[in-house]
């Protein structure tokens, strides 16, 4: 099978707008519901819990993929299902002014979306003919969407060019603190939903054959954790997921605030743009290192990076710093991550050890982070709708989980037994 041209540029529109509608409201919607809800008992904690929605969601997609599409449907046809659902959805999702229908609808929502994230997946692995070598060149344009859909709500490239695509259309300064992201994205969704029906056909992979509920969550892959060093791996995976909820629900909100007003989202594009550049150094660092220090060096630049948001809150540099260690922090873990598992693995399970890496890390750690974010902004009164309140909850909100990567990061140090032999970095 040779694969055309035509074919490589087609899945890659397709991934620019998977990740374009995801990173243009999932950004800055805490920073929209500090608005929306403002005044309401709880805040921190509804903003935790609509975020935790993407994560008790993501824990059921395997149920969803493995039932539906990979038994009976074409994965193109799923997926347009799902977008164009999703879209009205997202579309009134915008319009919804009580906390408890919200959280409701986007976890509705994310019912639809967080399949979508292996049906992309399905499809351009079905329909190209070298994957190691042009899946990477497809799936950048993913994180590409998401960095132009950062630019366009806040409607610059880092201040230095305008962008005002979103003011032209909706008159609007300041789009991030309003339903416009929700309404773009709705939009967006829609077009994509029908676009996904131009896409070359993916019959599902596994018709016919007995669905097993453990194979689809990983949990055959669980024997593994029998070997020390997986154990430790597996463990620290879980725990250092946790902060990282901390950064994905707050960080837009913080830097606005303190630095970045209606412009940062496009500065947290900036944390896309390092996760691309440091992408490109894991080999010779892997290489270099091996599979312990990089881990180590993920962990570290977690507990760096909240203990700058911490103690540095009213500086732009080191703000965009904090920002900038997302590279570090996503590749030097969680891509080195994804090749340990891979090599632990015997052949028969990968797929299974990688779906169970996915369920501690983004389902069960950030779903537990979540919570923990919203229940500690409460229990510290944190105001984060305004400067003065940043300014006076800062050090304390971001030292939590600074605090967590940190012990994470020493106990991953004395327990984690160092392997000669490194992943091999391809």
């Amino acid at each position: 099978m040779k694969t055309k041209k035509t074919v490589v540029a087609r899945l890659s529109i397709m991934m620019f707008l998977q990740f374009f509608i995801w990173g243009g409201f999932f950004v800055t919607m805490g920073t929209y519901l500090l608005q929306v809800f403002q005044g309401e008992t709880g805040l921190n904690t509804i903003i935790g819990q609509s975020y935790a929605t993407h994560n008790w969601a993501g824990l059921l997609a395997p149920l969803f993929v493995g039932l539906l599409a990979d038994r009976y449907f074409n994965a193109e046809r799923l997926n347009a299902f799902c977008h164009v659902a999703g879209a009205g959805l997202l579309w009134y999702a915008a319009t919804v002014t009580d906390p408890g229908t919200f959280i409701w609808v986007m976890f509705g929502y994310f019912l639809l979306y967080m399949p979508t994230l292996a049906l992309v997946n399905a499809i351009s692995f079905a329909n190209i003919e070298f994957p190691d070598k042009q899946f990477p060149a497809i799936r950048v344009w993913g994180t590409i969407g998401w960095i132009v859909a950062g630019f366009i709500v806040a409607q610059t490239v880092l201040g230095w060019v305008n962008v005002p695509l979103l003011h032209a259309i909706t008159g609007v300064e300041n789009v991030q603190i309003t339903n416009i992201p929700l309404k773009m994205c709705a939009i967006v969704s829609l077009v994509y939903g029908i676009y996904s029906l131009t896409l070359p056909a993916t019959p599902p992979q596994a018709k016919g054959e007995k669905f097993s509920i453990g194979k689809a969550f990983g949990l055959d892959a669980i024997r593994l954790m029998g070997e020390r060093n997986f154990g430790v791996f597996a463990l620290c995976s879980f725990l250092v997921s946790i902060p990282l909820a901390f950064y994905y629900a707050r960080t837009n909100d913080f830097i606005a605030a303190m630095a970045f007003g209606e412009q940062s989202a496009s500065f947290m594009a900036i944390g896309q743009i390092s996760e691309v550049f440091f992408m490109l150094l894991v080999p010779f660092f892997l290489i270099r290192f091996g599979v312990k220090w990089m881990l180590l060096i993920g962990m570290l630049a977690w507990a760096l990076r909240y203990l700058v948001f911490a103690t540095f809150p009213e500086s732009a540099a080191f703000l965009i710093f904090g920002v900038a260690l997302h590279g570090v922090c996503y590749d030097f873990f969680f891509v080195t991550g994804q090749l340990y598992v891979d090599r632990k693995a015997p052949r028969p399970i990968r797929a299974s050890a990688q779906g169970l890496f996915a369920l501690l890390t983004y389902g069960a750690g950030m779903l537990i982070g979540n919570y923990i974010l919203g229940w500690w902004g409460d229990y510290i009164n944190l105001d984060g709708g305004t400067t003065a309140g940043w300014l006076e909850g800062a050090f304390t909100f971001w030292i939590m989980p600074a605090v967590i990567a940190g012990a994470v990061m020493l106990f991953f140090l004395f327990t984690f037994k160092n392997e000669e032999n490194h992943v091999q970095a391809n």
